[in-house]
């Protein structure tokens, strides 16, 4: 903590932008102004003490150290869950849904959580060689909720966790009691000659992201190495680079992410050390995923399957869309409110959508 202080205090800062928006990256008053709250008010040691609280476990799944989030449910028709999360998040984006879910209020549902961190994020151990794609990373999930006691169970997440819950609905539908998708990816009909009001501002949302906001993709999806030099060495740069998206990818009307859940994030990154590692996932995946959302995929998904749709989400699919992908989708949800981090940034109305996939299945 001494050597980030130090770090965030000797911080060489770039010029100004010479433009009045967001229209070549985050603001440097912004960037200056996250690191002084980092430097001068943060407290990482509260924050530990809070997430012990939570219980946590480490494992050994294909040769990978994983860590997980486990909170059981004293309800005895819990269900098991797994939440996965995505790029630049973590396990802390699930940290205020754990007791909607695990202790609901009233009747609602309840589950027996499991939300382990991706390889190489956060605590989980940093792969030292290729193939930890979305794929494998599925068989380690079916892997870690059988030596769990979890013979089936519910899968939800967004971001990579969208793409790694369809990824085991596809290897092993077997092993699932039902899909939570946040969104669901799917290419859109461009040339449907209906299209509604919502389906074209989808569409132009979803080009304008791909035009001026998908630099960090490809640079992640070619070269992670090179990206992970800079946000490995300077707490003002990883910053700028995770924050942006913190602060770009949420619904700020709402609310967006407090200053601590950014804090806390990029606490979790830097002192980890794995800017470089969680980055890789995107030189492994990304490609594939993309066509998911863009162009066209060649499967179906028959498991039963809950969609949430946020407001400040890219891509935002239309039921119609997902449908021809997902073809027993049990719930349906476009709340008011949210963005690409939901659990994160709406935890009740997180919980609450989940809780009707559930109901719808069972």
């Amino acid at each position: 903590m001494d050597d980030l202080q130090l770090r965030l205090t000797r911080t060489r800062w770039p010029d100004r932008q010479p433009v009045p928006d967001w229209s070549q990256g985050i603001p440097l008053d912004v960037v200056t102004e996250l690191c002084r709250c980092w430097r001068e008010e943060y407290d990482w040691r509260a924050t530990e003490q809070r997430l012990n609280q939570i219980p946590q476990f480490r494992v050994t799944v294909d040769d990978l150290p994983i860590h997980f989030l486990h909170v059981r449910s004293r309800h005895s028709d819990a269900i098991p869950l797994v939440l996965t999360h995505g790029w630049p998040g973590s396990f802390l984006e699930f940290e205020q849904v754990l007791p909607l879910l695990a202790d609901p209020p009233n009747d609602s549902p309840a589950f027996h959580v499991v939300a382990p961190s991706l390889p190489g994020y956060g605590f989980s151990g940093r792969p030292t060689t290729t193939g930890w794609n979305i794929h494998r990373i599925a068989q380690a999930w079916c892997e870690l909720t059988t030596r769990l006691g979890y013979p089936r169970f519910l899968a939800a997440g967004s971001d990579w966790g969208t793409s790694i819950s369809t990824s085991i609905a596809l290897q092993h539908p077997d092993r699932l009691l039902g899909l939570h998708l946040v969104p669901p990816l799917v290419p859109p009909d461009r040339d449907a000659p209906d299209l509604t009001a919502a389906e074209s501002t989808a569409l132009a949302d979803l080009d304008e992201r791909t035009r001026t906001g998908s630099g960090y993709s490809a640079m992640q999806a070619t070269r992670p190495q090179t990206v992970g030099y800079g946000l490995s060495d300077s707490p003002a740069g990883l910053a700028a680079w995770v924050g942006e998206k913190l602060w770009s990818w949420t619904d700020q009307a709402a609310g967006g992410l407090s200053r601590n859940q950014m804090l806390d994030n990029l606490s979790l990154y830097w002192l980890t050390g794995t800017a470089a590692s969680s980055a890789r996932l995107y030189w492994e995946s990304i490609a594939e995923v993309s066509t998911w959302f863009t162009t066209a995929t060649g499967d179906t998904v028959t498991v039963p399957t809950g969609c949430s749709v946020f407001p400040k989400e890219v891509p935002r699919p239309s039921r119609r869309w997902a449908a021809c992908r997902f073809t027993n989708i049990v719930h349906w949800s476009e709340p008011d409110r949210g963005g690409h981090f939901a659990a994160w940034e709406q935890p009740e109305l997180f919980a609450q959508d989940l809780q009707a996939t559930t109901r719808a299945i069972r």
